[in-house]
């Protein structure tokens, strides 16, 4: 993967929201159903320590993966908890199968796809792009949660500590 990190050069303090907004832009403009939670006016706004281009990437990943398994990508950021052991949640929800519960560690790994249904053909991928969202999310002081929600589909959580 290569990016700012791999580069030497330091994280710098980014507005998450404007990040992911450009990102949900950048999206419908290419026709994609990928929608944005609008954040409360009175809310400041999010902000991360991070990489740009490995925070784009990982949320670009997820992205990919909701389009690919749903229709939609449904995109969040918000606080969790405040002070100094503040987080912020970016979930990433899509309204596809979901991945059994036993089959989410493996996903997260390299070369790992899902298999399809009884002769339906997979969709394009190499099974690399969770693995990397999840790899990058480490390297960036954080952690990268899939789980199923219960009205169906998966959500991707990448959570960070607030800056």
């Amino acid at each position: 993967v290569v990016c700012e990190q791999s580069t030497g050069a330091p994280p710098v303090l980014m507005d998450l929201g404007a990040l992911l907004q450009s990102l949900v832009d950048d999206r419908t403009d290419q026709g994609q159903a990928v929608v944005l939670t609008e954040p409360a006016e009175e809310a400041p706004p999010l902000r991360v320590r991070a990489h740009p281009a490995s925070l784009r990437r990982i949320v670009d990943n997820l992205v990919d993966n909701a389009l690919r398994y749903g229709r939609v990508a449904r995109l969040d950021a918000r606080r969790d908890g405040g002070g100094a052991d503040g987080l912020v949640r970016v979930t990433v929800d899509d309204d596809g199968p979901g991945i059994a519960p036993e089959l989410v560690p493996q996903v997260l790994r390299p070369w790992v796809r899902l298999p399809t249904g009884e002769g339906a053909p997979g969709p394009a991928g190499s099974g690399l792009g969770l693995a990397i969202a999840h790899d990058l999310a480490q390297r960036e002081g954080g952690r990268l949660l899939l789980e199923n929600r219960a009205e169906g589909g998966l959500r991707a959580t990448l959570v960070l500590p607030e800056a």
